[in-house]
C-alpha cells in the first residue's frame, strides 16, 4: 500500500512540476522561440485549456478501462506530451504541444484518486488521497525551482526533458506497485455522466471554482507583490516560492486525518481561515517577516481546502466516482484562470498590488457561501462515503460458516 501511495504521489510530483515550470522559465522560452513573454506566457493558458478539456473527456473514454491500465495509459500521455514539449521547433506547435501535456493532468488526478481510496478503509480514504496530493505540493517545493534553475542553466528544453523523465518513472512505479482493480458491471460514461448530474456534484465543482479563486488571486501576482511592497529582490523569490509550497505541503498533511474525522466542518474551516489570512495579507504584506508568515499560512490554508472537495465530490457520485474527481482539476484550473482575471482587474483599475489579497478573500467567502449551501441540501439525509472498496466484477462467494468476513 504505501508503494503504490507512493506511485501515485510520485505521478503527481511530475503534474505539479510541469505545471508551474512554465511560469518561471518564460523569458527563455520567448527568447529562445523569437516570441514576446507575454505571447510565450500563452503557453500557460494552453495546459490549463488541456486540463480543463481532458479531465472530462478522458475520463469519459476511459471509463470501461481498468484503473490501473488508465492510469499507465494516461502517464504515457504525459511523457509524449512533455518530450513534444521539449522538441518543438516553433512557438504553434510548442503551444499543441502543453496543450497535449495538460490533457491527462485531471484524469490522472482523478482516477488516481479513486486507487488511493480504495487502497484502504473507508475511515482512511482522504489520508490515502492526501498522500498523493503530497507530490503536487512538494513539486512547488523542489520541483519547480529545480525545473527553473535546471532551465535557465541549460536551457528550457531540458527542464520539459527532465519532467519526461520523471513521467517515465512514474509510470513505471504505477506498473510495478499499483494493484489491479477491476471495473464494477455498471462502469461506464453514462454511468459517470448520470453522476456529475447530482446537485451536490454541482455545488462541489462551484466551491471549487470560487473558494479556489481566492487562493489563485492571490498566488498569480505573489511575485510582483512581494517585489513592489515587502522589498525583496527578484532573486529571493524563488525561496520565497518554496516557503509557500511548504505551507502546502503542512495544509496537505493536517487535510487528510480532519477530512476523514469531519468532512464538511474541515472544508468550511478550511475557507474561513483562508478568507482571514488574506485579509492579514493585505495587513503584512509590507513588513518581511509578517509577509513570510502570513505566505505560510495561505499557502497551507489553500491545501487545507483541496482533499475535503476532492472527497467531497467522489461522495457525492457515489459508484461513479472517477469523473467528477478528475473534473475537479479542471474546476481548479478555471479557479487558477478567473482568480488571476480579477486579481489583474484591481491591479488594472489602480487599487494597488495589494488590492488581489482583498479580492481572494472576497472568493473565498462566497465558496465558503456555496459550501454552506450543499450542507444546508445535506440535512436529514443520509451521509455519503466514498467507495473504498473495489468493485468485484462478479458476486463473491458466501462465506463458509463459521468464518469471519
Amino acid at each position: 500500500m504505501p508503494l503504490a501511495l507512493l506511485a501515485l504521489a510520485v505521478v503527481a510530483f511530475g503534474i505539479g512540476t510541469t505545471e508551474f515550470a512554465t511560469m518561471g522559465l518564460l523569458p527563455q522560452i520567448a527568447d529562445g522561440i523569437g516570441v514576446s513573454v507575454p505571447h510565450a506566457g500563452n503557453l500557460v493558458s494552453a495546459y490549463a485549456l488541456g486540463v480543463v478539456v481532458g479531465a472530462p473527456v478522458l475520463t469519459g473514454i476511459g471509463a470501461r478501462i481498468p484503473h490501473k491500465k488508465l492510469l499507465l495509459l494516461l502517464s504515457a500521455l504525459f511523457v509524449v506530451g512533455n518530450t513534444a514539449s521539449a522538441l518543438a521547433p516553433d512557438f504553434g506547435l510548442l503551444f499543441a504541444a502543453r496543450f497535449l501535456a495538460g490533457l491527462p493532468h485531471g484524469a490522472l488526478f482523478g482516477v488516481g484518486a479513486v486507487v488511493a481510496s480504495r487502497l484502504v478503509t473507508p475511515d482512511r480514504a482522504a489520508r490515502a488521497v492526501s498522500k498523493m496530493f503530497l507530490g503536487l505540493t512538494v513539486a512547488n517545493i523542489v520541483g519547480v525551482p529545480a525545473s527553473t534553475a535546471l532551465g535557465q542553466h541549460l536551457g528550457w528544453r531540458t527542464a520539459y526533458g527532465a519532467v519526461a523523465v520523471i513521467g517515465v518513472l512514474a509510470f513505471a512505479a504505477l506498473a510495478l506497485f499499483v494493484p489491479h482493480q477491476p471495473r464494477g458491471q455498471q462502469s461506464g460514461v453514462r454511468h459517470e455522466l448520470r453522476a456529475m448530474g447530482n446537485r451536490q456534484v454541482a455545488i462541489g465543482l462551484g466551491t471549487a471554482v470560487v473558494g479556489f479563486g481566492g487562493f489563485f488571486a492571490v498566488y498569480s501576482y505573489l511575485v510582483p507583490m512581494l517585489t513592489h511592497l515587502t522589498g525583496f529582490s527578484d532573486g529571493s523569490t524563488t525561496l520565497v516560492l518554496a516557503l509557500y509550497g511548504v505551507g502546502m505541503t503542512l495544509g496537505t498533511l493536517v487535510a487528510g486525518p480532519l477530512t476523514d474525522r469531519a468532512l464538511r466542518p474541515t472544508l468550511y474551516a478550511g475557507l474561513l481561515l483562508l478568507a482571514a489570512a488574506l485579509v492579514a495579507f493585505f495587513f503584512t504584506v509590507h513588513s518581511a517577516v509578517p509577509a513570510l508568515i502570513t505566505i505560510t499560512l495561505v499557502g497551507a490554508l489553500g491545501s487545507l481546502i483541496t482533499t475535503p472537495v476532492q472527497m467531497l465530490l467522489m461522495a457525492k457520485a457515489k459508484d461513479a466516482p472517477t469523473m467528477a474527481a478528475a473534473s475537479n482539476h479542471s474546476a481548479f484550473n478555471l479557479a487558477n484562470a478567473g482568480g488571476a482575471w480579477l486579481g489583474g482587474l484591481v491591479i488594472s483599475a489602480g487599487w494597488g498590488w495589494a488590492a488581489p489579497t482583498l479580492v481572494g478573500a472576497a472568493l473565498a467567502l462566497a465558496g465558503l457561501g456555496l459550501a454552506f449551501m450543499g450542507g444546508a441540501m445535506d440535512r436529514g439525509s443520509e451521509p455519503s462515503e466514498v467507495v473504498a472498496a473495489s468493485p468485484a466484477p462478479e458476486a463473491a462467494p458466501e462465506p463458509a460458516p463459521g468464518s469471519t468476513a
